[in-house]
């Protein structure tokens, strides 16, 4: 039997289950110890099919219509959440992603220490010590809260730093990271960005590829690029890309943003996060940030950034109009289905815009 025989052949079993028990057998596929996990995992792929089959345009997808203008179509519906068959099979698709992203988060931690940095940083670890309030480097993609807690409580890291040598008179310590979160990347591609089908995302500075990687499971782009300038996060990329087989969509660069022109005139969906003040000098910056202007100007094109856009250019003192370049996107919280983790301060600091 081949793979569309299989394929097949299961749809139709699937489609001879009464109503009244499909919710069971859903059930069964989340908590069966019967089912192994590489055959639960192919389970997952009828998803969609499922989806067709039991008339999708009913299936609560979570997110508010909006009428935002660029050329991408939003999907979805206006309904909340109910405690339905189909939402709990979303629910069990969600979790499959989510334990492949935090095994490959499991993997990088085992090639990096626990600041996550290398060697070659040496400029940006000079910057983040001469910060103002004493800060740690914690990238948000390999270690959530409850890791850090556990990494307190072992005596690896510490969330409070000592204003007078030996006492008890401490003050927070500021975290500090180059990464999104798991959360914040999974609020990004199902919450705040549109439908990706057919379309090119790119990472400028994407580091350990976490937004690749959550883009490759939660989203449909057709493309998923990564820019990088150390070697060292570009052999960690390519090493999970091969090990996951993503090679299919995701494709690192090792090079300097201001060589990939063509790239940045072509992708639809451009991710900037904290991507030069804490690695370039000054003039660097200064110059990059003229290369994005002049080349991002693909009309309708996102730009994910954090911080804003004017703060980012404030501190250069550019001569760069950013509202006759780009139309920020209100990323409204309050419209739209988040789970109860999500760190809403976090989610503030992200910024939407749409090329004019």
């Amino acid at each position: 039997m081949d793979f569309a025989e299989a394929q097949g052949a299961i749809l139709s079993l699937l489609g001879q289950v009464s109503s009244d028990a499909l919710p069971k057998v859903i059930h069964w596929m989340k908590t069966s110890t019967a089912l192994s996990l590489l055959a639960f995992m192919k389970l997952l792929f009828l998803y969609w099919y499922l989806l067709v089959l039991f008339d999708a345009k009913e299936h609560c997808r979570h997110l508010s219509k909006r009428g935002i203008r660029y050329p991408f179509n939003f999907t979805g519906c206006e309904c909340p959440r109910g405690d339905t068959w189909k939402c709990e099979l979303e629910d069990l698709t969600t979790s499959n992603n989510d334990i492949i992203l935090k095994s490959i988060s499991e993997d990088l931690r085992s090639c990096l220490p626990v600041e996550a940095m290398v060697g070659t940083e040496s400029r940006t670890m000079q910057v983040i010590r001469n910060l103002k309030t004493p800060t740690v480097h914690v990238d948000a993609f390999l270690y959530d809260e409850e890791a850090v807690d556990s990494l307190c409580a072992e005596g690896k890291m510490s969330r409070n730093y000592c204003l007078s040598c030996g006492s008890k008179n401490t003050a927070p310590l500021d975290f500090l990271s180059h990464s999104f979160s798991l959360p914040e990347l999974r609020f990004l591609f199902q919450n705040a960005l549109p439908d990706l089908a057919g379309k090119t995302l790119l990472d400028v500075g994407s580091r350990l590829g976490a937004v690749l990687y959550v883009g490759y499971v939660y989203s449909s782009a057709s493309h998923l690029y990564g820019v990088e300038m150390n070697a060292e996060f570009c052999n960690l990329q390519e090493k999970i890309i091969q090990k996951y087989q993503f090679e299919d969509r995701i494709k690192v660069y090792q090079a300097d943003i201001c060589n990939q022109k063509a790239l940045l005139q072509e992708a639809d969906v451009v991710v900037l996060n904290n991507v030069f003040e804490y690695f370039l000098e000054k003039e660097e910056q200064a110059k990059a940030w003229t290369f994005l202007n002049e080349n991002l100007r693909k009309k309708g094109s996102l730009l994910i950034t954090v911080p804003t856009l004017k703060e980012s250019l404030g501190k250069l003192q550019l001569n760069i109009n950013v509202d006759h370049w780009v139309e920020e996107v209100d990323l409204d919280l309050d419209h739209v289905y988040l789970r109860e983790e999500v760190d809403e301060q976090a989610h503030s600091d992200i910024h939407l815009y749409c090329v004019r």
